[in-house]
């Protein structure tokens, strides 16, 4: 089967070589020519684990294919994906404008039925937005060409895209016609083997499916946090609460970890659009309205642990460990990180950085040369006054707590996920501070 895949970034780059590894005939699409150059050449615009070897292989053995130009290859495919980006506006809705353009290409150049699949992150109700649109660029054409639209939004986690996208735990699939629903089984029974897992629905269902996923796991991130502020005021531990509550099989401890707030592509800007959508037809969203705003405070908490901690700021040096949005990965969308860095420099302070992967993004994209790039945890932490964990990568968890000790000027950890045994940090000389923990 041919598949056209618009869209190189997270999703469409995912999705196009995880297709090609099960033999299929992929070609992904994007208007950028030098994203396309470069993956020609074998490198990738973006860091996930197994995703470049992945592309490298299909590439050579002509299962996987790059063009800047759908029109170009759209004769010859018979699904099209579309995994544009839908960024945020200011008042929290999806700009569907790239979608949008991907129907009217699709209007404009398709000869024979073909499928347009919606992948793309969307509110509910754009599959109706994207089947009208493509009916009136065959209008001008005065065509009657047979298509249909299809959702199948994604649920990868990044840092371990590949992994999900191969063994997924479902596929959500919304269709209106039977043959729609034909091309989609074939497309995804290589990937369900071992378990049937393809969930069909209709298209308004899909849509919602997504934005209700991301926004009640963003929902129970919130909540943590705000039990683990209720349980530093009343002298209560959160780890203690936190095993309780998932001892309970209904419960279960996914996404029960306190910390300094979630951040990256998804769950930010899901929440907001869920709230926009819910606003756009006469309903307030009460409980995610309260999610996003907790996670906006919960993003000053190590700040405000910082400034408890040292009192003025203002020419102190803190140590930042981490950068990503969460480990795995070099996203630095709505994180944490960047909101701590900003309020530091702000208050005066000297910020010194240490990402294993999310350096050279923060430098480009962020934060600039206002702060210190550090070669590794070490050097971070050298003439420091603090150090606060900020992202939970791998290599943070066990550091030499007295070479960390000798080489810094003060003696405060702020523990921003809550990964130490805060005894252990203490007997080393520290002044240690936890989320939701005296």
């Amino acid at each position: 089967m041919n598949i056209g895949i618009v869209g190189t970034g997270y999703v469409g780059l995912v999705t196009g070589a995880c297709f090609s590894e099960m033999g299929m005939n992929v070609t992904c699409i994007d208007i950028d020519k030098k994203k396309i150059e470069m993956l020609q050449s074998g490198q990738i615009p973006i860091y996930e684990p197994g995703l470049q070897e992945i592309v490298q292989r299909n590439s050579k053995k002509g299962r996987l294919h790059f063009a800047t130009d759908l029109a170009s290859v759209l004769d010859n495919l018979s699904v099209v994906f579309v995994a544009v980006g839908t960024p945020p506006g200011e008042d929290g809705s999806a700009d569907l404008s790239y979608v949008l353009n991907v129907a009217s290409e699709f209007g404009k150049n398709i000869k024979k039925y073909t499928l347009l699949v919606v992948k793309s992150t969307v509110p509910v109700g754009t599959s109706v937005k994207v089947r009208r649109r493509v009916e009136e660029e065959l209008e001008k054409r005065g065509a009657k060409v047979e298509f249909d639209v299809a959702s199948n939004p994604e649920f990868l986690k990044e840092g371990a895209a590949i992994k999900d996208f191969m063994s997924p735990d479902r596929v959500v699939v919304g269709v209106s016609s039977e043959k729609a629903r034909h091309l989609m089984e074939k497309i995804y029974k290589p990937f369900q083997m071992s378990k049937y897992r393809i969930i069909f629905m209709d298209i308004m269902s899909a849509e919602m499916t997504k934005y209700a996923s991301n926004s009640m796991l963003a929902t129970r991130i919130s909540f943590m946090n705000e039990i683990a502020r209720l349980c530093e005021i009343t002298g209560a531990d959160v780890q203690k609460v936190r095993a309780g509550m998932a001892a309970d099989t209904r419960i279960g401890n996914k996404f029960l970890y306190p910390g300094c707030g979630y951040g990256g592509s998804c769950f930010p800007k899901d929440v907001k659009a869920l709230i926009r959508t819910g606003k756009d037809n006469g309903y307030k969203m009460k409980i995610i309205t309260a999610v996003e705003e907790v996670n906006e405070q919960q993003k000053k908490v190590v700040f405000t642990k910082l400034k408890k901690a040292l009192g003025s700021l203002k020419g102190k040096t803190v140590a930042l460990w981490g950068l990503s949005f969460k480990p795995e990965t070099d996203d630095m969308r709505e994180a944490p990180s960047v909101v701590t860095a900003e309020l530091l420099l702000e208050a005066g302070a000297t910020v010194k950085v240490y990402d294993p992967i999310a350096m050279d993004e923060c430098r480009n994209r962020y934060l600039g040369d206002r702060v210190i790039y550090a070669k590794d945890i070490y050097d971070c932490v050298q003439d420091a006054d603090a150090v606060a964990l900020v992202t939970e990568w791998k290599e943070f968890r066990v550091p030499a707590w007295d070479r960390i000790r000798k080489a810094m000027k003060g003696n405060v950890v702020v523990d921003g996920r809550d990964i130490y045994t805060p005894s252990e940090v203490q007997s080393m000389g520290f002044d240690y501070y936890s989320i939701g923990r005296n």
